[in-house]
């Protein structure tokens, strides 16, 4: 566990996800305010379950609350392929800092896991948060129809 001060000055932790953190984070990607309207449907059944947590490098990021601490964001960092798979940023807490460093942390877990590169699939409207945090356009991910009916781009951080 790692204490970190956020841009606007409120102490974040960032922690590795537990299996309690599962609705939580389920409930997180299910309402991103950046899947409304036709992109509604890629989430609506979502879950990320106590199982997905086990299996991968899961980190969520804790604000210091009056409620002892909420969830503001997530990461999934998978190791092979290496892939970030998952990086949420609760609606509210966009445009503070936490995107960023949940991306920092997920370079330095890759590093750790002797990785030098980390693949991301991006959402269309997360494309330019990526490429403001380093990473750089690959390709594009076709369309995979019906659970993605559009073409996504393709990111790589190179964490060496």
């Amino acid at each position: 566990m790692s204490s970190r001060t956020s841009p606007i000055g409120r102490p974040i932790t960032l922690r590795r996800a537990v299996a309690r953190d599962a609705k939580r984070l389920t409930r997180l990607v299910r309402g991103s305010g950046a899947y409304a309207g036709k992109y509604a449907a890629a989430v609506a059944g979502y879950r990320v379950g106590p199982d997905y947590i086990e299996a991968h490098r899961v980190f969520v990021a804790v604000g210091a609350d009056e409620h002892g601490g909420r969830v503001l964001g997530f990461y999934s960092l998978v190791l092979a392929p290496p892939e970030l798979d998952l990086l949420f940023v609760a609606d509210e807490a966009q445009g503070r800092g936490i995107g960023r460093l949940l991306v920092a942390h997920m370079q330095s877990e890759a590093r750790a896991a002797g990785l030098d590169r980390v693949r991301v699939v991006s959402h269309l409207p997360a494309e330019g948060f990526y490429h403001r945090a380093g990473a750089v356009r690959i390709g594009t991910a076709l369309a995979n129809p019906p659970a993605v009916p559009w073409d996504r781009p393709e990111f790589e951080f190179r964490v060496s």
